[in-house]
This record gives C-alpha cells, structure tokens and sequence, in this order.
C-alpha cells in the first residue's frame, strides 16, 4: 500500500486538494458554530464522534452519569435504613487507594439467591446488565482488590446478571435490579428497605 500512496509529501498534496474539493460536508455540531476555522478533517473527526453511540466520550458521559445515578441510589436506600457507612468520595478524602462505592462501617449479612446468609462489608453498584464476559475481565478483578483489602461483598447489577456469575470462592455476594430487601445487622436485627425511595 505504502508504494501504491508514495511518499508523505504525495499524501500530503492529495490531503490539501481534497481541501479544496470536498464532498458534501457534514452538518456543522457545535463544536464548529462556536470555531469555525476548523480544517475538513477536524470537523469530520468532531461528526464521527457525534455519531459514535457505543465507544465515544458521548456514550462514556451518558454512562457514567447513570452510574453515578444509581450510585445515589444506593446511599438513599442505605440511608433509609440507618446502615452506617462511608461513600467512594468519603474513602477517597481518606487517602483509601481502592474504593467501593460504599464502605460499610460495620459487616452486615444479607441472602444470596440461594436464601443463605453471606457476609457483606462492601458494596459495589453497577449500572449494567451483569453479563459472563465484563464480569469476569472487569469486575471480578476489580471486585478481589476490595476483597483483599476490606473482605466480602456484594455486587448490585442494577439491570440484572446472566445466571451462575462467577462469586470468587464465595467472597461475592451477586444481586441483580434491587439491594435485598432486608439486611441483617450485627445486632441480630433487621434492616428493612424502605419502599418509595426510587
């Protein structure tokens, strides 16, 4: 191919003429209003992105501003339950170099799909359907730092999982669409959710 183009001066010349004769022009975003010096190629870069609805900064935005939606979530429903504990942003201001998104000041249980009891000291949300691969590249080696560091904890997939998710010998509690309903505190008593939080 590289002797087919010739050498960068060549591509160099063709870039320069397609300037001056370019095909029809994408509608100006923008970006481009508030610029609009910009060259041919930086504006098509600009519309491609715009376009882009799974892996541009778009996408990543809108993500992680549900993320941090369902982040608030969790607190206000912990919260409503008087369950001491610390946010991300609380761990952080601490200096704490892996976070959960919370931090439970005190271990609690709550039941697994199977109905028993599993430890919980750590929480971590997630604002996506749990599925076999993003759980097992992404999540399970995020989730064993929090183990290795704060013990077991629970997985909330707030748009539910794939069955039979890999819980790292035990040390992941995995919830799908809801935080249980009740939690078991130390003191032997029950933490009820209440109902009109979302």
């Amino acid at each position: 191919p590289v002797l087919k183009l010739g050498h960068a001066s060549v591509l160099s010349e063709r870039y320069r003429e397609s300037e001056r004769h370019p095909g029809p022009p994408p509608p100006p975003s923008d970006d481009e209003k508030k610029n609009p010096s910009l060259s041919r190629i930086c504006r098509e870069v600009i519309h491609a992105i715009n376009l882009d609805p799974m892996y541009g900064p778009i996408h990543d935005e809108t993500r992680h501003r549900i993320g941090n939606k369902y982040e608030e979530l969790l607190v206000k429903i912990l919260e409503s339950m008087d369950i001491p504990f610390d946010t991300e942003y609380e761990l952080r201001k601490k200096g704490t170099a892996r976070t959960p998104d919370v931090l439970l000041l005190t271990p609690v249980a709550v039941q697994d799909s199977s109905e028993n009891w599993r430890v919980v000291c750590w929480i971590d949300s997630k604002a996506l359907f749990g599925d076999d691969r993003t759980h097992r590249d992404s999540v399970i080696p995020q989730a064993e730092s929090y183990i290795h560091r704060f013990g077991p904890g629970l997985i909330l997939y707030w748009f539910g999982h794939a069955p039979d998710l890999d819980d790292s010998q035990g040390d992941i509690t995995i919830c799908g669409w809801k935080l249980p309903e009740q939690i078991l505190l130390p003191t032997g008593e029950m933490a009820v959710q209440k109902k009109d939080l979302e």
